[in-house]
């Protein structure tokens, strides 16, 4: 962790703090963390790609961390989240990029194939699958009908609603019940932030104290609102998008999912993984590959087989 340095690089008109290390000759790699979390969550990652030569870049994205965090949800949409990071690649000198995503960053990293596949030689992506628009229903709206009122992505959308709940948990709670959460079923928050039917599990053996720390220092200092922009700009995601309804990811892509994930059990994701239609949407889909007894945060829960998948993929276009 020590060879990891810490820059500020002006994009887009913001400000993204980045956590960096490896050779600056070496093939550039760019990790997309997701929620919530940050940079550290690749930890394991940066250390082991930069032992290997790569150049390895991992920002707090945009309303993260030591980022900027612009209040209004408008800003937060992929079109946005996208500029930034085709902004801090310009800014370091780097054409063509090794793209991993998790969770949010798995979304963005999808939008940043679909964007600009001229800026992406391989992606790995990590937990959430490609969503191809629906022209006729909106995000949120179609997760609603599926999943209902309570679905905490629903429950996100109204501004400050969420922040003044999250504001009377114990925030080290939070993060040790979030990150050790090993049970599939979608989350419901049924009048505050709890997930209902599920107990809080104990501190996952590949966390410790000091990792926890190391988010609810930060999410203690910045709050919780840049993150759940996210899920406020995702219809806007929606509308934005509208020319590129249709459209394939012809980028090479390996995407990994754990079986516990819970994004893997959402109505309908396993059909669509396994079947025809997600290599219809990503006729560069390279493999799939479901991990065994993994849950959502896979990168930091099972890093050396995650380590060694990246490798081996990457590897190919080195």
């Amino acid at each position: 962790m020590d060879t990891i340095h810490h820059t500020t690089v002006q994009t887009n008109g913001i400000k993204l703090h980045v956590a960096a290390a490896g050779p600056v000759t070496g093939p550039p790699v760019l990790l997309l963390h997701g929620f919530p979390e940050l940079w550290y969550s690749w930890r394991h990652q940066i250390v082991f790609l930069s032992s290997a030569g790569y150049r390895v870049i991992a920002p707090d994205l945009h309303g993260y961390g030591d980022s900027d965090a612009p209040s209004s949800s408008d800003s937060y949409t992929a079109l946005h989240i996208v500029g930034d990071l085709v902004g801090l690649l310009d800014e370091l000198g780097i054409e063509k990029v090794l793209l991993v995503g998790h969770d949010w960053g798995a979304l963005i990293a999808w939008y940043f194939c679909l964007f600009r596949p001229d800026k992406i030689k391989a992606s790995v992506i990590l937990s959430v699958q490609f969503f191809p628009r629906n022209p006729k229903t909106p995000f949120i709206e179609g997760f609603k009908a599926v999943l209902g009122d309570q679905f905490y992505m629903v429950r996100f959308q109204e501004p400050g609603k969420a922040e003044e709940e999250f504001a009377t948990v114990d925030i080290r709670e939070f993060f040790k019940n979030t990150l050790s959460n090993r049970d599939p079923r979608a989350p419901y928050l049924p009048g505050e932030v709890k997930f209902e039917g599920v107990p809080p599990p104990p501190l996952a053996p590949w966390l410790t104290p000091e990792d926890i720390d190391f988010y609810a220092q930060k999410f203690s200092h910045t709050g919780f609102t840049g993150s759940l922009n996210y899920y406020r700009a995702f219809d806007r995601t929606w509308e934005l998008t509208a020319p590129w309804t249709g459209a394939q990811i012809e980028v090479p892509v390996k995407f990994i999912v754990g079986d516990l994930d819970l994004t893997y059990h959402f109505p309908g994701a396993q059909k669509y993984i396994h079947g025809d239609a997600f290599k219809k949407d990503v006729p560069g889909l390279d493999e799939v590959i479901v991990m065994k007894d993994a849950s959502h945060f896979i990168n930091q829960e099972r890093p050396h087989e995650i380590n060694c998948h990246i490798h081996d993929f990457f590897n190919k276009f080195c």
